[in-house]
């Protein structure tokens, strides 16, 4: 039976980063779309075995610019119901927030760059975070943030974006931020995104600061994919 992991993205320079690199040492099947340059989703979750959707500087509420966007929200529904395992990053984590029913807006302040997040008592006894630190260092890169849906469960949080991380049922994950990232990703979203003056030190200090830190960030990202490796195994 084949082993598909789906991955989707909204725009070719958000890609999967260090996910690709990690289940290229699997045995599972990686399957990745654009729906950017007009791939569609697949019409049966039969062969799926998880999804992981990923950023993009679209928001979820502007469907009329990009339709794909209501075609993913029903898409997770469906895969809510059927109870598909599902990792959203940034975007894809206010997409599944918005499929569950919750609100995603604007957040109180822009976060980007390099910020430490914290895992609540429920995160720490969460087995997508066994063997993380209590404090773990994200890249961080949005405008909007998401409120925990009913019935969900918040799993990291820091300030100004209180809500950073939750679980919906079992084995459904959103992190507003990203573990993904490597630093030519940073390095293309730099380019693609900051076009201010003022933005150039920080900017440099950035990507700086992701070559860094990159050893430490990716051990840290790739524990977090075994253990949702783990919990995909778990499925039947």
């Amino acid at each position: 039976m084949t082993k598909e992991i789906l991955i989707i993205k909204h725009i070719e320079i958000e890609g999967s980063g260090t996910i690709e690199y990690f289940f290229q040492n699997t045995l599972w099947l990686i399957r990745t779309i654009n729906l950017a340059v007009g791939d569609t989703l697949p019409g049966s979750l039969r062969d799926i075995k998880a999804i992981i959707t990923l950023g993009g500087p679209m928001n979820v509420y502007e469907e009329a610019d990009y339709p794909f966007l209501r075609d993913e929200d029903i898409f997770l529904q469906n895969a809510l119901r059927e109870k598909v395992p599902v990792l959203g990053i940034c975007l894809g984590a206010q997409l599944i927030a918005k499929a569950c029913g919750a609100q995603v807006r604007k957040a109180p302040r822009k976060e980007l760059g390099w910020h430490n997040v914290t895992l609540t008592s429920a995160g720490k006894k969460d087995s997508l975070f066994s063997g993380v630190p209590e404090t773990l260092e994200v890249f961080q890169w949005h405008e909007d943030t998401f409120d925990i849906p009913d019935g969900a469960v918040l799993l990291a949080e820091s300030a100004p974006c209180i809500n950073q991380a939750f679980r919906y049922g079992e084995n459904v994950y959103g992190f507003q931020f990203h573990i993904e990232v490597t630093p030519s990703m940073i390095g293309s979203w730099i380019n693609e995104y900051l076009k201010q003056p003022g933005d150039t030190g920080a900017a440099r200090k950035m990507l700086t600061d992701a070559h860094k830190k990159r050893k430490a960030f990716e051990a840290r990202a790739n524990t977090i994919y075994a253990n949702f490796l783990k919990i995909i195994s778990k499925q039947k």
